[in-house]
């Protein structure tokens, strides 16, 4: 890998880590504000929330962290990788609640695994 690959490299997984903490903290928003406004049920709040985050970190993810256009292609890719990285999700808390594991251990697993893991997938499959 050369020079500038390295440094391309580095400037993605930046942009990808400030769109992660902008998404995660528009979820946030959302799911108060539904729950507020909309109706007290925090699943179905959730559910609202993460429908949103997911369609804007797609849009500032293309666009801006992986600098690619908005196609019908990298949108189903991208919602692959985000379906999978649900279930991966699910997947580490249950292993780390099998384990005997403090639940924020599980949490701490999850914030760990599923960013780097949703990251690779989206630089060398979603995008190429």
């Amino acid at each position: 890998m050369t020079s500038a690959e390295k440094s391309a490299l580095i400037q993605r997984g930046v942009r990808f880590a400030v769109t992660g903490v902008f998404v995660t903290a528009l979820h946030a928003l959302v799911a108060v504000l539904f729950i507020n406004f909309v109706a007290p049920q925090p699943p179905l709040a959730n559910g609202v929330a993460f429908t949103v985050a997911t369609v804007v970190s797609y849009l500032i993810n293309t666009t801006w962290s992986f600098s690619a256009r908005l196609h019908g292609r990298t949108m189903l890719r991208f919602m692959v990788v985000s379906v999978c990285g649900f279930f991966l999700a699910m997947f580490v808390a249950w292993a780390a609640q099998m384990a005997g594991l403090h639940y924020l251990l599980g949490i701490g697993a999850v914030a760990l695994t599923i960013p780097a893991f949703t990251f690779v997938l989206h630089n060398f499959w979603t995008y190429r």
